[in-house]
């Protein structure tokens, strides 16, 4: 189904640590949602200055509570501090479901989550349909500080196991969330990885789970504007399946990527080697080899 946009009252804004939590009804959204997908969200008002709608990963949606949609921010900004400032029964404009959702393996496996600070709220929807399924879930959640991190308690109540790191040692281990993930992928004996997190954090789990031949489907958090594939704000370059790198946009060719094919080193750049670089030429493709006279494919 194409995403919509719909005028939705607000239920709820809650303060989660350093976070906010807002529930806004739409139904349509709701009904329509798939896990990894996100919602763009116009803030300040409609005599604001401030344009460009907000984008946000969908937290948790209940299409039988009157189909409500739940995202989770961080109030940083003129932007979001407005948002924060919403009451019950303010409206809002919303645009949704938006993005590539995660894929699904077809069998139940062994699926590791990996999520910092506020990323990991796209994990949790996903983690539920995981579970109906029938897989094995792990969760391993990091962030700066213990009011950072985000779904601890409720990773700890869902998945197999769930492990906590952050750079202060304010909860869990100290240190990079990375830096347990051999541990974590030798006793769980994972069979594929999801992540959400910054970039850097991704290049490195993407490195990691190479060295096991594991594979890794990442969401990509991109400054967007539109959400809609307009504005190329979220570009990043992506290799294709003939080999030839194009310049991707986050919002509609993912949010989620096949990340062996992310070329994580560039992006931010357009590689002098992408479709539609300055002097890109196209590959050389060797002759196909002419079949001997006679032969079942000679005629």
């Amino acid at each position: 189904m194409a995403p919509v946009q719909v005028s939705g009252p607000v239920l709820t804004v809650r303060r989660v640590d350093a976070y906010h939590a807002l529930t806004v009804v739409a139904p349509a959204i709701a009904t329509e949602f798939r896990p990894g997908q996100f919602v763009t969200v116009a803030v300040g008002g409609p005599e604001s200055s401030m344009l460009l709608r907000r984008a946000f990963s969908i937290h948790d949606v209940r299409p039988d509570h009157g189909g409500t949609i739940e995202f989770v921010f961080e109030a940083n900004g003129p932007g979001t501090q407005w948002l924060a400032g919403r009451r019950s029964r303010d409206l809002l404009d919303v645009v949704g479901p938006l993005g590539r959702p995660f894929p699904l393996p077809r069998e139940p496996v062994s699926c590791l989550l990996i999520g910092s600070g506020h990323h990991s709220t796209a994990l949790f929807p996903l983690a539920d349909r995981l579970r109906e399924r029938g897989g094995q879930i792990d969760f391993m959640l990091g962030a700066a500080s213990a009011d950072r991190v985000f779904g601890s308690l409720r990773a700890r109540r869902t998945a197999r196991s769930a492990t906590i790191a952050t750079d202060d040692g304010s909860l869990g281990a100290r240190g990079p969330i990375t830096g347990m993930l051999s541990q974590v992928i030798h006793e769980a004996r994972t069979d594929l990885i999801y992540a959400s997190a910054p970039l850097p954090v991704l290049r490195e789990v993407v490195a990691l789970a190479g060295r096991y031949d594991l594979p890794v489907q990442a969401l990509v958090e991109q400054p967007t504007a539109c959400g809609t594939g307009v504005c190329m704000s979220c570009v990043l370059p992506v290799l294709g399946s003939d080999g030839i790198t194009r310049i991707a946009r986050a919002c509609t060719d993912g949010p989620v990527f096949r990340a062996d094919l992310v070329r994580w080193d560039d992006v931010g750049t357009v590689p002098f080697d992408a479709l539609g670089a300055p002097g890109w030429k196209p590959p050389r493709v060797a002759p196909a080899p002419r079949a001997p006279r006679g032969s079942a494919h000679g005629g």
